[in-house]
This record gives C-alpha cells, structure tokens and sequence, in this order.
C-alpha cells in the first residue's frame, strides 16, 4: 500500500483460482476503511483543463455570498437585506402556479403523465412565445425553449468552439467572458488592465451613453450584447441597435443578443428585440429567459432564437448545428416548466406576469431616487431591475464591504462585471417591497448627502 492509492494485484499459477485468504483479508479490510478518515493525495493521468487555469478566482456571485455569510457570522441574528443578486423573491402568481400545479398532478394520472419531448420545445409554447413576446416577427420553428439563457449561453460557446473571437460590453454579464475563457477563445487575464487577453472589451458608460463607440473597433466573430444591460440598466435605442446590426454585417459578425430583461423596457424608442431591427436575421441570436419575467428561476425555463436566414461563413445553416446541439446534448425542458410557461404566454397569465414585473420596477424606482436622493450618480432603474450607483474615486468591493459592514446590506461591486465597472455598485430591485424600503432608511441613516457628481 502506498499513499494516496491502492493497487492490488493477483498473479495466478497454474489455473485460475480464488484469491488467497490474506488478499482476502486486505480486502475486507479495506473495505472497513471505508469508514475511516484516509488522507489521499492520489491523481489521475488526466490533464487539467489549462482553460480552467486562466480564470480568476471564484465566480463573482458565489463570492458574494461568501462574504455575506462571513458579515452574518460576525453578526448573528442582524437582518442582512439583499440587493445583490439579481435572484426573484415574489411568489409565482396565480394564474401561472395554477399551471405548473395542474401538470405536475397530471404526471402522476396515466392521461396526465408524459414521458421525452421535443427537444426544441412544445409546439403550443413555441407559438405563443413568437405571438406574444415578439408579435409574428419571429416563426415558431426558430424559437427554441430551454431551460434558462445562461444554460443557452454555454451551449452556444460549445457550438461555435474554440479559437472565436470575442467581443463583449464592459461591464458585462459575467458568464459571457467566463465561458469564452473555458472554451479557450481567450489568453491570459492581463493583470494591469485586468482584461483577458483575446477579447475585445467595448467601454459602455455614461460617456458614451453605454453603447460602444463602434467605429474604433475591430472586426470580431461574435459580439455578445445585453439589453437592458446587466449592470448598468441601459437599454439600446433603436438607432443604437441599427448601429450595431450595421456593424455585424459589414463585418460578418454574430450577434449573441441576451434579452433577459426586455419586458422592463418602458421606453418605446427602446426595442425589446434585436430582430425588431432590420437584417437581424442575417446576423444575430437572441436569449431570453422566464426567470425575471415570471419568477422562474427556481422552474428554469427560457428560449433561443436561431433564425433560418442565419448562415456560418460556409453557407451552412446555423440553425441545423443548433438542432443538432440540442437534440444531443438536450433532452428538453421540464414538461411541468413548459406547463407554466404556456400559462404565461396566455392572456391572465400574461397580465400577472406583467403586474409582477410592475412590483419589481416600483422597487427600482425606490431605490434610484433614494441613492439619488444622497447625491450619487445613479443609471438604469427604468428600463431594467438595476440600478448602478457611481462612487468616483473608489474600488467596488470596498463601497461593497463598506455598505455591507454600515447598513447589513449586500450589493454587487461593479468591477465584477468588468474594468469599466470599477467604482460603481448594482443594486437589485428583486426583493420585498419592506425590505427594499427598510434598505432606503439604512442608507439614508449611514450615508452623508453627497455633492451630486455630473
């Protein structure tokens, strides 16, 4: 025995007989030392993802959570209020709970129970998503339902495989440069400008109204776009949008659009879709999910729109590689979550959805006029569920721990969604409407009034 491994072996003389009583022994041995508490320093022959190597630290969220956890620690029994994660606390309403309820009472009736669906979805749902969300402009047979956005994304990566490159907003979801890091379209992180090397960050600020200045910025394979964007709550105009379009195109670029919070955008010169642009089809993706609309993201249900005019440099249909992805690697969404999304492309479904959506805007506007009300320079909370709150001159995690340790309330520090998001915090608007205004009082009590900054 050595440490860190096992390695038993008989050699037979002769014919092939039983092992011997003291193998027989060690065996029975070792499998009492199940029980105990061996220490194993044992490796495989199997290589690293060197990829894996690349990426810094921890995913941003779950540190978040950490060093909540450690605040809770210190503090027991204090009520900590979350604004940070962008996670849904309102119950799913009515007329959509009544759905999921209803088909997972089916799955136990042998006229109710159905086993494998369709990987590309239910038909039904399928139609009333092109119907509803994005009025006809968008065929069913393009809609492809999944079981989130941020699922999406990584198989998108995995489709177009290694070597792409990549372009993102700064700052940005964090999934999209993480996951193109895995795939290996990246090098490594440059630690003065804190950038992955490969990748073309596209500075979005009040500057330059968060849209890129697209005329200084080379061609790449794949822009990933988000609007309204997560962090900073901006949502592209249409002739933003037209813009960008203009630019995959000329380039010969996909876009990879996440319209994760659309159904927040209020502004009616603000498209709730890429494809509302025209010669979309010809060059973009678009995600979108249920988890914000209805408060899904415990059902985990969306979709991905891959149009059929949509061609790879070849002449090849995007589309079929996308089918053949998903019928390999998918095994379709959770019928009973398919249930409850239907519900929600019908018409009482639809309109609580709305009101829900409604609650959480209430939310936004509350805390965008309380931080505004302080003096900060504050974006987003009309059109999204976030607000970005300025510090100049600060680092992110800092005001985080900052509010953390004075007002027991969790943020997301900017920087973690990119460089350009150095200085800023985001707070949610997904929370309990007395805990969002029990958040307003802590704030207004350990925060001075600011000089407002331009």
């Amino acid at each position: 025995l050595q440490l860190g491994e096992v390695r038993i072996s008989f050699h037979a003389r002769g014919s092939a007989a039983s092992p011997p009583p003291r193998a027989m022994a060690m065996r029975s041995t070792i499998g009492r030392a199940r029980v105990a508490s061996v220490r194993c320093c044992a490796s495989t022959r199997v290589e690293r993802n060197p990829n894996f190597a690349k990426l810094q630290a921890g995913y941003l969220f779950p540190e978040v959570a950490r060093r909540r956890n450690v605040h809770a620690e210190k503090h027991p029994g204090e009520k900590i209020i979350s604004l940070g994660i962008g996670d849904t606390t309102e119950p799913i309403p009515e007329p959509i709970m009544r759905a999921l309820v209803n088909k997972a009472h089916g799955m136990g009736t042998l006229d109710g129970y159905s086993g494998y669906g369709a990987e590309q979805g239910q038909e039904p749902l399928r139609e009333g998503i092109s119907s509803k969300f994005y009025n006809g402009i968008v065929q069913p047979s393009e809609i492809f339902v999944s079981d989130g956005s941020k699922c999406d994304i990584a198989r998108l990566q995995l489709m177009f495989g290694p070597g792409r490159t990549i372009a993102v907003q700064d700052p940005a979801y964090p999934a999209y440069v993480d996951t193109s890091v895995m795939v290996g379209d990246t090098g490594e992180m440059d630690s003065a400008s804190q950038q992955f090397k490969g990748i073309v960050y596209m500075p979005c600020s009040a500057d330059n109204d968060f849209f890129p200045d697209l005329d200084n910025l080379p061609a790449t394979d794949l822009i990933f776009f988000c609007s309204p964007n997560n962090p900073t709550g901006a949502a592209a105009t249409r002739t933003q949008l037209e813009k960008l379009v203009a630019f995959a195109r000329k380039n010969g670029s996909i876009i990879i659009y996440d319209a994760a919070y659309a159904i927040f955008i209020e502004d009616e010169n603000c498209p709730r879709s890429i494809f509302e642009i025209e010669g979309a089809k010809e060059c973009a993706i678009e995600t979108c999910s249920f988890s914000k609309y209805a408060g899904f993201t415990g059902i985990r249900l969306g979709w991905t729109v891959v149009p059929e005019a949509l061609k790879f440099a070849d002449g090849s249909s995007v589309q079929k590689d996308w089918i053949r992805l998903m019928s390999t690697c998918f095994n379709g969404a959770s019928c009973i979550s398919q249930a409850g999304g239907l519900a929600c492309v019908q018409e009482e479904g639809y309109q609580a959805m709305v009101d829900l959506v409604g609650y959480y805007k209430e939310n936004a506007k509350i805390l965008k006029t309380c931080f505004e009300e302080l003096g900060f320079s504050v974006y987003g909370g009309k059109d999204a569920p976030y607000v970005w709150v300025g510090f100049p001159g600060e680092k992110s995690w800092d005001v985080f721990a900052d509010i953390l340790a004075k007002c027991s309330i969790v943020t997301t520090p900017g920087s973690g969604f990119g460089p350009a998001g150095e200085g800023f915090v985001r707070a949610s608007a997904f929370g309990h409407r007395e805990d969002v205004l029990e958040a307003v009082e802590r704030l207004k009590k350990n925060f001075e009034v600011k000089a407002k900054v331009a």
